[in-house]
């Protein structure tokens, strides 16, 4: 097992974003980063908004998010690693301007967090169902070519001691100018954002980074009618304590290690997927459980799940596991589409990616079933299947990945 990084306390840091682009582009004008350093156990999350949209907008945007991620990670000063990107990026042939905005958060696991804004609209700190008011320290920024963007610069640093619980809400500004020159002449704004968003914690106080950031993004795309006239973005860190989830697939190799495998899922502390006929079965045997199926349709080529108290999903297993691989491997806006989760490998990426820490608990006993060498060649042994969603989850989404093999 590999150390969480996470202090005795128990916090976790979330970290997720929703964009949708401008109607027309096929490349998204703003970008999001997030990248884990847990030797220094600090998240440093980046959204930039270039100028513009589409391709050239991407291109300022990325080479600001990746920049001053960096330089932060380096521990540069702010107003220097500010300086040197908005001096070093590539001038539009167009408009003969160079300028991306950026909102950065760099979060760590004792609770506190470094925020840095340029130009993008002012973020929201949610505590206990309310907006927290933070006292911000200006900076202005020095342009070597005062052609290439605003005239009078300023970088805004604000430093936040978190609470369990906190939020911290930052997009870029499609949110606040959805529908401007139509149903909002003057843009939704920062009001309707706050109204929003509050609204959707009081709703639901656990709601995830990723679900908060999807609803405003998709609130503020829903205001600006007939398609997105720019590229929507929001990201929020989350700050609450893990979510853990256990997968337990495959019988273990020997029959004697059966009780012992029905007891570690009995007794773990989170959300359980049982993933394999065999599987479920040994476990309700040992637990003396009683699985249900309802002989539902096929979805996606997928047996239908079936049901066993204290699982909160049972479905077949190297097949499906074999569709979550493939899918999460696709990025996490796909993942995050409103495409209804109504398939078994649908549901498991669902509770993936809702959880921090997942642990794989493997099953090591050959199923000569999948030995047939007339199987496709994309059906890899279990196994590998496990180890490839795994490194995905923590190489993609962040998550913390265990696997033991039994």
């Amino acid at each position: 097992m590999t150390d969480l990084g996470i202090p005795s306390s128990g916090m976790f840091i979330e970290s997720a974003s929703y964009q949708v682009k401008k109607k027309g582009q096929s490349t998204p004008g703003d970008v999001f980063l997030s990248q884990k350093n847990m030797s220094g156990k600090r998240i440093i999350s980046v959204l930039s908004d270039g100028l513009g949209s589409g391709v050239k907008a991407n291109v300022l945007a990325s080479l600001t998010a990746t920049m001053l991620s960096k330089f932060i990670l380096m521990d540069i000063p702010p107003e220097r690693a500010a300086e040197i990107i908005i001096n070093s990026l590539p001038v539009c042939s167009e408009r003969g301007l160079a300028y991306a905005t950026f909102t950065l958060v760099d979060a760590r696991y004792d609770m506190s967090a470094r925020i840095i804004e340029y130009e993008n609209p002012s973020l929201f700190i949610l505590r206990n169902g309310e907006s927290l008011t933070l006292k911000k320290e200006s900076i202005p920024i020095e342009r070597k070519n005062k052609q290439t963007g605003p005239q009078n610069e300023t970088l805004f640093i604000s430093n936040l001691a978190a609470l369990p619980g906190d939020r911290i809400v930052f997009f870029s500004d499609g949110v606040t100018q959805a529908g401007m020159g139509g149903a909002y002449p003057s843009g939704w704004g920062r009001d309707n954002a706050k109204k929003h968003i509050l609204s959707a914690v009081r709703a639901n106080p656990s709601i995830s980074a990723a679900a908060l950031a999807r609803t405003l993004t998709q609130a503020a795309e829903y205001a600006d009618t007939g398609g997105p006239k720019d590229d929507i973005s929001c990201a929020v860190v989350y700050f609450r304590k893990p979510r853990d989830l256990l997968l337990i697939t495959g019988p273990p190799f020997r029959p004697e290690n059966d009780r012992e495998f029905a007891l570690i899922f009995s007794e773990f502390s989170g959300r359980k997927i049982i993933s394999g006929g065999t599987t479920a079965q040994i476990i309700a045997r040992e637990l003396r459980k009683t699985i249900t199926s309802d002989n539902a349709p096929y979805i996606k080529g997928q047996p239908p799940p079936a049901k066993m108290e204290g699982a909160d999903l049972v479905c077949e297993g190297i097949l499906t596991l074999g569709s979550v691989a493939e899918e999460l491997s696709g990025g996490a806006q796909e993942v995050h589409s409103n495409n209804p989760c109504n398939s078994p490998s649908a549901r498991i990426r669902e509770l993936l990616l809702d959880s921090d820490r997942i642990t794989f608990l493997v099953g090591t006993k050959i199923n000569e079933a999948h030995q047939d060498p007339d199987m496709p060649v994309e059906l890899e042994i279990r196994r590998n299947v496990v180890k490839r969603i795994a490194s995905t989850l923590e190489e993609k989404y962040m998550k913390t990945a265990y696997i033991r093999y039994i």
